[in-house]
């Protein structure tokens, strides 16, 4: 059986599994995420992460999305990720691991998170694409992955699913495809989020690297300064710390609580 541990960012949901010592043995590993993060039928989850040995820093992971697909970077699966470390052991309370956007770091004070994004990159603001027949104004940034941007008046009364999925398949943002935000500004330090996750195909509850995306750009249109307070579609609030540069942002820090939810062996009826 495969010890695994659930855990919670802020609304997102993920399986943690410590394969340091590589003796996960599942096959197809895109078929094995696809089957444990199906809700009702496994254990199901947003995602799924591997914690895996580094010899530069305290480990290395790869992470799934639900659909099976290995990206580089997830904001509050990242900070799922360090507090797992830091309560196995694998580190201390300042944790340093490597994934395919570049060595993150972290620091753990209890259940709360602080991470260093890498510097975001491909920063475009004010373009158009059509969805339909309305022409939307929107903004993109790469946060660790992908990000489109669009203000609304009212990200509360939004369709998300509809227009979320139209801009992730857009052809504008392929092959790779993007992840679509929808921003109503609060005040000068606050913003209302919601996120269409590419890989999960759906809204989901909170999305790190969309809410520091939304928090950048806001900042780049003058809405907000930092530190920007994000309220998520979970309820909860995430806090983003950066310092705009010449050419863009840096130390970006994503803030926020972080759940362990449960520890548990899974069978293999559970992903057969």
């Amino acid at each position: 059986m495969i010890e695994f541990t659930k855990m919670n960012g802020s609304g997102n949901d993920f399986i943690l599994i410590d394969n340091r010592n590589g003796s996960l043995d599942v096959g197809d590993v895109v078929a094995f995420v696809k089957r444990v993060c199906e809700r009702k039928v496994s254990v199901g989850a947003d995602g799924l992460i591997l914690i895996e040995k580094s010899d530069r820093v305290d480990f290395k992971w790869r992470f799934f999305n639900a659909d099976g697909s290995e990206v580089e970077m997830c904001g509050n699966g990242g900070r799922c990720a360090a507090r797992f470390a830091q309560v196995m052991g694998i580190a201390g309370e300042k944790v340093s691991f490597e994934t395919v956007a570049g060595i993150i770091d972290a620091e753990v004070k209890g259940d709360v998170v602080k991470l260093r994004l890498t510097d975001p990159t491909k920063l475009v603001t004010d373009d158009h694409i059509e969805i339909g027949d309305e022409r939307l104004c929107v903004h993109s940034i790469n946060t660790g992955v992908p990000h489109v941007v669009h203000f609304v008046p009212s990200a509360d009364d939004f369709d998300v699913f509809a227009t979320g999925r139209a801009i992730r398949y857009h052809e504008h943002y392929q092959p790779a495809g993007t992840n679509a935000n929808f921003v109503s500004v609060i005040d000068g330090h606050r913003l209302r989020v919601r996120t269409y996750e590419r890989g999960v195909e759906d809204e989901t509850l909170a999305c790190g690297t969309g809410s520091v995306a939304s928090a950048l750009i806001a900042a780049c249109k003058g809405y907000v300064e930092s530190p920007v307070d994000v309220l998520v579609q979970s309820g909860e609030t995430l806090r983003i710390h950066f310092e705009p540069t010449p050419t863009g942002f840096g130390k970006v820090y994503l803030e926020g609580k972080t759940k362990v939810v449960y520890q548990g062996k899974l069978w293999d009826e559970a992903w057969k």
